[in-house]
């Protein structure tokens, strides 16, 4: 009898200690701080308050029960911080979260350790917000099937910094403007930075790695990005940097190395009397350096460094005139001429053309050989004595000898 009065009494208790911290919250006064000891809370919980939420050095655990989002927001001036949060549902049309933010402002997600979690932070209509480093990983499902690290939904003006995501599928910025991307790493997800029909966003000194593709701005005009490093985005789909439909854009001083493609421009810049400057990236040892694809004129190339780069410049689309594009000043490690006046500045243009490697760019199945004695045969053949009229691609009038140090 004793005993089955005790584990009575343990189950109750149980009981109630899964609405103990819910209890908590709803009991507090707007603005209160509620600071977790170390242990496991109950999750699926709901701020609908004003509140200070801290868990001192991520000891305090918020675990979900496996369905739906582990913390609802749906308060301005909500801050949640140093807490571990955990295991949250499986269900994309849910967008099941660690942590959700909807039609908020001035909330502070701050230093938390987010995994099993589906989408790591999901934020939609949120405003004035800071993210801060928090450390997001999803569930360990294949690549296509993991939920987003942090989702932005038609949020602007927040700040976005020293986040790291692993193993999550993307960074996500939708319909989303104003927005300062800082000091973020990501590492083996699919776009570490994804931008749609977005403008004005700044996105600088971010470090991803090991991802499917670097930054992808589609659809979005007037931002900046500047001090990106870009390292190891391979595969089919890898490229460092990629412009689609994008206007007004200003790329500086980013380094893009060992990726599939470095640049890649796709019908950008999109708006008439536009145009995007590319200036001071070092885009170095990739398979190629700049890729075309489409039309893609007018944009401006100066003080850039190519090196090592097995291509330095792709074209996809033959009717189409990338000399319109304008290089100066650039670097270019293949460049043959001489600097008598040792200004500096190469005393002929940079040219490079297409020649024997058009095999390739018909037909990318033919890139397998590149490096075989066949392909350089070809490609010396072609210079020595080009048996069809060989496609200038880029010409720089001021080439220079030297590359920018750092």
């Amino acid at each position: 009898m004793k005993r089955m009065t005790a584990l009575l009494i343990t189950l109750l208790s149980l009981l109630s200690a899964e609405n103990l911290l819910q209890q908590a919250i709803d009991k507090a006064k707007p603005g209160s701080k509620l600071t977790l000891p170390a242990g496991v809370y109950r999750g699926n919980i709901v701020i609908d308050k004003p509140l200070i939420l801290d868990g001192k050095d991520q000891k305090a655990i918020i675990e979900g029960d496996g369905n739906g989002t582990v913390i609802t927001i749906r308060s301005n001036r909500v801050t949640i911080k140093n807490l571990t949060i955990r295991h949250s549902g499986e269900e994309h049309e849910r967008v099941d979260a660690g942590i959700s933010l909807k039609k908020v402002e001035q909330c502070h997600i701050l230093r938390n350790k987010i995994t099993d979690c589906l989408f790591g932070i999901d934020m939609a209509e949120t405003t004035h917000s800071d993210i801060v480093g928090n450390y997001i990983t999803s569930k360990p499902f294949a690549l296509g099937l993991r939920g987003d690290g942090i989702r932005l939904w038609y949020s602007n003006d927040n700040h976005l910094s020293d986040n790291h995501l692993y193993k999550s599928r993307d960074f996500v910025i939708w319909y989303s403007h104003g927005n300062l991307i800082e000091k973020n790493s990501g590492e083996y997800g699919r776009y570490s930075l994804h931008f749609m029909y977005t403008g004005k966003n700044i996105v600088r000194d971010n470090t991803y790695k090991h991802n499917s593709v670097g930054i992808f701005f589609m659809y979005s005009q007037d931002t900046i990005a500047t001090g990106n490093t870009i390292e190891n985005s391979l595969g089919t789909t890898g490229l460092g940097i990629g412009l689609k439909d994008a206007s007004n854009f200003t790329l500086r001083d980013n380094t893009i190395i060992y990726c599939a493609r470095g640049l890649f421009i796709d019908r950008s810049p999109f708006q008439p009397d536009t145009n995007n400057t590319i200036s001071g990236n070092r885009i170095i040892y990739n398979s190629e350096g700049i890729h075309f694809h489409s039309l893609s004129l007018n944009n401006i190339f100066t003080g850039n460094t190519f090196k090592g780069n097995i291509e330095n410049v792709i074209n996809d689309s033959y009717n189409t005139k990338i000399t319109q594009n304008r290089f100066d000043g650039n670097y270019w490690d293949d460049y043959e001429g001489f600097d008598k006046n040792r200004d500096g500045i190469g005393d002929g243009a940079y040219h490079y053309y297409a020649y024997a490697d058009k095999v390739w760019l018909l037909n990318p199945n033919v890139k397998f050989f590149y490096g075989s004695p066949v392909i350089t045969v070809l490609n010396f053949l072609a210079k020595l004595a080009p048996f069809s009229q060989p496609v200038l691609l880029v010409k720089d009038a001021h080439p220079k000898m030297h590359e920018e140090k750092i």
